[in-house]
């Protein structure tokens, strides 16, 4: 058996250029090659922390070309043992012998594609001179979702919000030599209705983005909620938004962000005006006025994972 190759998050970490990513998903989500069936997803009870955790198996092939499954579970109270809540492996395979290729630790993977997903789509629906961004949310996806709107969008400032001012604050300590200033703030109100994006990547209950303070033009990017007793957004929001997918297969089932106003009436299917196949294939448009007010509800898709994984991949064994 041929040597499997290990990729470390070190690696992903120091070697993710955000422009080539998007492009490396964007191909993928252009194309009609990867089969990707409907991800597995498991709660199972944790008593010992009293909340439940997630077991998700995240497969897609390429026939002919390549193939992977990502092995993730989501813990949210695992900061009591100074751990992240999310976890992973990802194995690569070569689609015809069904060999592993390579073996990649997920949470640098996962946070990569998430953040480029988001900012692939903001490359439709956000506006193209948007210049400033609110961050919401402290976890390990906001300095990548910061990195990669600022990769799309001419982003020159950058206001963070979480649930500890602190880590705001250490969070704009690390962004102080990009091209942009970042500032920590200690209510959300006090910027929501100023800014161009609002990217909301938290494990939040109850709705953070408020549709009262939104203003025309504005585009909310919603990353966390991934169950559907979550929500980073009220209905207020998603009333007065033209909303988009990553995918119409997860975005309509896993989050309350979609799923409760579906089930209340706030939202019709057919209103949601596209998903990511749709956008980069061009078969539907994204914004279609400067003041329009869009939302993009992602969820995660085993596409983006075999489109990092050969971006990363590719760039490890040809150094």
């Amino acid at each position: 058996m041929d040597k499997i190759t290990q990729i470390s998050n070190n690696f992903i970490e120091n070697n993710t250029d955000f422009a080539e990513l998007i492009s490396e998903i964007k191909y993928h989500f252009s194309s009609d090659e990867v089969i990707v069936p409907m991800r597995h997803h498991h709660d199972f009870p944790n008593p010992e922390v009293n909340a439940d955790s997630t077991l998700l198996l995240m497969p897609a092939w390429n026939p002919n070309k390549n193939a992977g499954v990502k092995i993730v579970t989501v813990s949210p109270e695992n900061g009591q043992f100074d751990l992240p809540s999310i976890q992973g492996t990802y194995i690569y395979l070569d689609a015809i012998k069904g060999s592993i290729k390579a073996i990649l630790e997920a949470k640098s993977l996962t946070v990569k594609r998430t953040a480029a997903a988001s900012a692939l789509a903001s490359s439709y629906v956000s506006r193209e001179d948007a210049s400033s961004l609110l961050m919401i949310g402290t976890g390990a996806l906001s300095i990548n979702l910061i990195k990669a709107h600022a990769s799309v969008r001419p982003i020159k400032e950058v206001f963070i919000w979480g649930r500890s001012f602190e880590k705001a604050t250490a969070i704009c300590e690390a962004l102080k030599n990009e091209s942009f200033t970042s500032t920590p703030i200690k209510t959300i109100e006090e910027k929501i209705s100023e800014v161009a994006i609002i990217s909301c990547a938290t494990l939040s209950k109850t709705p953070l983005v408020l549709g009262k303070y939104l203003k025309a033009g504005q585009h909310i990017d919603l990353v966390g909620a991934y169950k559907k007793d979550m929500r980073e957004a009220d209905d207020e929001t998603i009333s007065k938004a033209t909303v988009f997918l990553d995918t119409f297969q997860g975005g309509l089932k896993e989050s309350g962000d979609i799923v409760t106003p579906l089930q209340n009436g706030t939202l019709k299917e057919e209103d949601i005006k596209a998903d990511l196949f749709q956008l980069c294939s061009n078969k539907r448009t994204g914004r279609s006025s400067a003041e329009e007010i869009t939302v993009f509800k992602s969820v995660g898709h085993a596409l983006e994972d075999l489109a990092a994984a050969n971006y990363f991949y590719n760039k490890f064994t040809n150094e």
